[in-house]
């Protein structure tokens, strides 16, 4: 995906990126770069791909929340920033958490961080089992786990005014899982939507998904 063909599908998404917005990306497209030749960051480093397959799948979580309308957003095992820090830069509104259990990624995050001048924007090394504040109206992830065990790691952090978004590729297995397991009964939760879609030029499945606590006596979606 280009520059000019990700402006164009983010366009299909509502989102118009800024020249601020645009130069702070690529900035971070360079960071990114630089950094992952001495640590792994990620396997993927071709401009278009990381355009296609980092920043523009990170955004795709608008497609079922508007992020305009959030204050506050935590993004677990979060890696080189994906996709909590493409967030913040193109919605400078929230207010970010980055959180990873390993240090160095912690570092790289800083230094993007500082580099793009970016507030309200914060990190915590830690691993999400051992995370307790309960205080966001967000909380996503990317590519960390299957559902079950994501479901084990946020139970106790989704309250209900907590949405729970985990982006993910293929879902079925996982969803039957769940199901199998009476996993969303056992922690009061329950998935109140799903969308599923394809990206744009390679068509690789994705799933979004939102989860919430259960607030009155309807039984939980199972899809």
């Amino acid at each position: 995906m280009s520059k000019e063909e990700f402006i164009f599908e983010l366009k299909k998404l509502g989102i118009n990126l800024t020249c601020d917005q645009l130069n702070n990306l690529e900035k971070y497209y360079c960071l990114l770069i630089e950094w992952n030749k001495k640590m792994n960051l990620t396997r993927i480093i071709n401009k278009d791909e990381v355009y296609l397959k980092h920043f523009y799948d990170s955004l795709t979580i608008v497609k079922v929340i508007n992020l305009k309308k959030v204050k506050t957003l935590l993004d677990f095992g979060t890696g080189a920033g994906f996709p909590g820090l493409v967030l913040k830069i193109v919605y400078p509104n929230l207010e970010v958490t980055l959180l990873d259990s390993l240090n160095k990624r912690i570092t790289f995050l800083n230094e993007v961080i500082k580099q793009l001048n970016l507030t309200g924007i914060y990190t915590v090394h830690k691993r999400i089992e051992e995370y307790s504040d309960k205080s966001f109206d967000v909380i996503t992830t990317r590519a960390v786990a299957n559902l079950s065990k994501l479901l084990d790691y946020t139970c106790n952090l989704i309250d209900g005014s907590t949405k729970f978004i985990p982006l993910k590729a293929h879902i079925e297995e996982e969803l039957q899982e769940i199901n199998r397991n009476n996993k969303l009964n056992q922690y009061k939760l329950k998935i109140t939507r799903k969308e599923s879609f394809a990206l744009p030029k390679e068509n690789s499945q994705r799933t979004i998904l939102v989860i919430e606590k259960v607030t009155c006596s309807k039984n939980n979606t199972e899809f």
